[in-house]
């Protein structure tokens, strides 16, 4: 097994579907329905290769947690439904690695607090994608037992803080300085 390869893998992937010209959302309609129609969207595609290959590690998973978990992350924030659904069962799948290995899931859970906060500050994530999260996480835990109340517990708290930093950056986007300060205020 060669770590290396497989996390320059990993990493190159995310890369070349994280690039500012393959996100479409941001083009004009015109565009937009130009590139589907021709190449279709390329980064579903390349997710749904990471996420077979991520299933394929087998037991050496526990090698890119938390390495992993940012570059995922930012993978399931692109905001693309079937990327989303398709990408966000590999996070459970890490939780449950790391718990099969150590009876808990710290790593994983620091990790993808501290990158969340990065990334929503810098403008992914979305109230659709909190939704997704919640109810996939939810619904792949409930085939363990033993792990679904921590993995309830993990959800709920990310939750939390999705909504706070959502608010947030709402909040810093507000044209009103008064507003923004009373605001800003109340969500601290």
């Amino acid at each position: 097994f060669n770590l290396q390869l497989w996390n320059n893998y990993f990493h190159l992937a995310v890369a070349f579907i994280t690039q500012d010209s393959l996100q479409l959302e941001n083009f004009s309609h015109a565009k937009y329905n130009k590139i589907q129609n021709k190449y279709g969207d390329m980064r579903r595609l390349i997710g749904f290769a990471i996420r077979d290959m991520w299933y394929k590690l087998g037991q050496n998973k526990i090698c890119f947690i938390p390495g992993m978990v940012g570059p995922i992350l930012e993978m399931t924030l692109i905001p693309e439904v079937e990327l989303r659904k398709a990408t966000i069962p590999i996070f459970f799948d890490m939780m449950l690695c790391e718990y099969q290995r150590t009876g808990e899931f710290r790593k994983f859970e620091n990790e993808i607090i501290l990158k969340l906060d990065h990334e929503v500050e810098g403008g992914r994530g979305d109230e659709h994608y909190m939704q997704l999260f919640e109810s996939i996480l939810t619904e792949c835990a409930r085939q363990y037992p033993a792990i679904f109340p921590f993995v309830e517990s993990f959800v709920s708290l990310v939750k939390g803080l999705l909504e706070k930093l959502l608010d947030y950056r709402t909040v810093m986007n507000d044209e009103s300085k008064d507003n923004r300060m009373s605001c800003t205020v109340n969500l601290l």
